[in-house]
């Protein structure tokens, strides 16, 4: 059973938020910038129509408005801290992942420590956190579900199981629609083909896998893909690089337009 923890950022600098497995946050937004980081787990998180991988090494940056959402995972702890538009210099338009190597972690941690809101420690460390944080290039997977309920009920399912490897002709005998009709919904309102947007909808499955360090053979089987070189050329159409250097963060590339390049 899916739990929905409550959580007050209101007025609050930051929250250390202890997550289970069955637990997420659901779509919400706020006025103030959040960075979020996972320390000792993988964190996802769907935002501006992608899903995200907050793992040790990452932070990720949500400028306040933006609506986002936590989804269920082995996260242990989601460490957040929120800033005042106004009192920050930073102007990232979207989300926005940042290294949280070097002394970027240690000075998160102490800025989640401290209980003041506008204290003069937390205005140094605040200052020095500007100077540190750099973005990361990385590549963004789309996660938009069709609107149409027969569509929408095929998608769903496709979200639950990635696994299912089911076409257009058994999904329509499941939901009541034909073949063309479901493609044609998918196309419009997804942007992509279906089987186009199953190859995303698993590559998606697959990035907090990835980013937990299993194996990719055995990532690859949990997605739906018999062998790991599938897998892994899906990943590289579909990002347009391979899973080791999404997560390795040196070959990383600017996100590819959504489209048709996965099969």
């Amino acid at each position: 059973m899916v739990a929905h923890p409550s959580v007050d950022y209101q007025d609050s600098p930051s929250l250390v938020i202890p997550l289970e497995e069955t637990w997420d946050i659901t779509t919400h937004s706020h006025p103030q910038h959040q960075l979020v980081w996972a320390p000792d787990s993988v964190l996802a998180m769907e935002a501006d129509g992608c899903r995200w991988v907050v793992q040790r090494n990452r932070a990720l940056w949500i400028p306040g408005g933006t609506p986002h959402a936590v989804l269920i995972g082995r996260t242990r702890v989601m460490m957040s801290l929120y800033f005042e538009p106004d009192d920050c210099p930073i102007r990232w338009d979207g989300p926005t992942v940042i290294d949280a190597t070097g002394l970027v972690g240690p000075l998160l941690r102490y800025l989640t420590e401290l209980s003041d809101a506008t204290g003069e420690r937390r205005v140094r460390a605040n200052a020095v956190l500007w100077d540190l944080v750099k973005p990361m290039a990385v590549t963004t997977l789309p996660t938009v579900l069709p609107t149409d309920p027969q569509a929408r009920q095929v998608a769903l399912a496709i979200r639950r199981d990635p696994v299912d490897a089911r076409g257009l002709v058994e999904w329509g005998r499941e939901v009541g629609a034909s073949p063309r009709t479901l493609s044609r919904r998918f196309r419009a309102e997804t942007g992509v083909t279906f089987e186009s947007w199953r190859t995303y909808e698993r590559l998606n499955a697959a990035l907090p896998l990835l980013g937990d360090g299993l194996p990719v053979s055995r990532v690859a089987r949990a997605v739906g893909y018999q062998t790991a070189s599938a897998f892994i050329t899906a990943f590289r159409r579909g990002t347009g690089i391979t899973p080791a250097a999404y997560f390795g963060g040196n070959d990383a590339q600017e996100a590819v337009p959504v489209g048709d390049q996965p099969t």
